[in-house]
């Protein structure tokens, strides 16, 4: 159900991150390793970078599979950047929404991604749209669980909370909502990446002097390389990572009323 990736280092091409390495995100959309439901990521794919002194990120997104698209082969080659945010889609639902359901969504200077589902989709989720304003909601750029997730992230963005609580804010309600929702989520700004683990596979790799890749699953066999366990927000820089546990909405017992 979707493969995702976000660097922060160097300057690299984009296929030496997305492309060449042996088990690539390009290679996870027909062959991932650890992708626990679906097989095949071939309902779209997006890429967004960020070029020095512009903290606006590009994009570019398309309906169909990434190993159909000749000219992303030449926009990787070519286009460098050292803040990145890339997925390639599985869709929920079979939908209309072409390009503008691929991941990353942007806003500003946000990336973000949604690797997952919500379970009950779109009933489940109803009662959560009430607390979005109206234009928000009539602002989703696509009828996906996912663009759905992203608008309720970014309404807590807008509020002011940081990205890690930002995640986790929507990660628990809507775990309380629709409690079988897989949330592996994925949001940059270009100089931090967070992200949660919530019902699928998380890793990342970080080393001084050569960047920081979290991701759904590692591209290569090095070593350095650590998975997430469940249950976790992330939040990453350049230099490091820092993972703390996320608690589950299931897990806490009610409290008892006075007497």
């Amino acid at each position: 159900m979707c493969r995702h990736l976000a660097y922060l280092g160097p300057e690299e091409p984009l296929d030496r991150l997305l492309v060449e390495p042996p088990h690539s995100l390009y290679r996870q959309s027909w062959a991932p390793r650890r992708q626990r439901h679906g097989t095949v990521n071939a309902d779209g794919f997006g890429v967004g970078w960020y070029a020095p002194g512009d903290p606006a990120p590009a994009r570019y997104r398309r309906a169909g599979p990434i190993w159909a698209d000749l000219s992303f082969a030449d926009l990787a080659r070519v286009v460098r950047a050292g803040a990145v945010l890339a997925a390639v889609r599985d869709a929920t639902v079979a939908g209309a929404d072409a390009e503008a359901a691929a991941a990353p969504f942007a806003d500003g200077r946000w990336l973000f991604s949604h690797n997952g589902m919500i379970a009950g989709w779109p009933d489940s989720a109803a009662p959560l749209a009430s607390a979005l304003p109206p234009v928000e909601l009539l602002s989703l750029q696509a009828s996906t669980d996912s663009a759905f997730v992203w608008a309720l992230v970014l309404h807590r963005l807008r509020l002011g909370d940081d990205p890690a609580d930002a995640l986790g804010g929507a990660v628990r309600e809507l775990a309380e909502a629709a409690p079988a929702s897989r949330l592996n989520l994925l949001l940059t700004d270009g100089a931090t990446i967070a992200a949660t683990a919530w019902g699928d596979s998380l890793w990342y790799r970080a080393e001084p002097g050569t960047g920081t890749v979290v991701a759904s699953e590692p591209y290569d066999d090095d070593p350095l390389w650590q998975e997430v366990p469940d249950r976790t927000v992330l939040t990453a820089s350049r230099t490091g990572v820092l993972l703390a546990p996320l608690e589950d909405p299931a897990s806490v017992s009610p409290k008892e009323p006075c007497t």
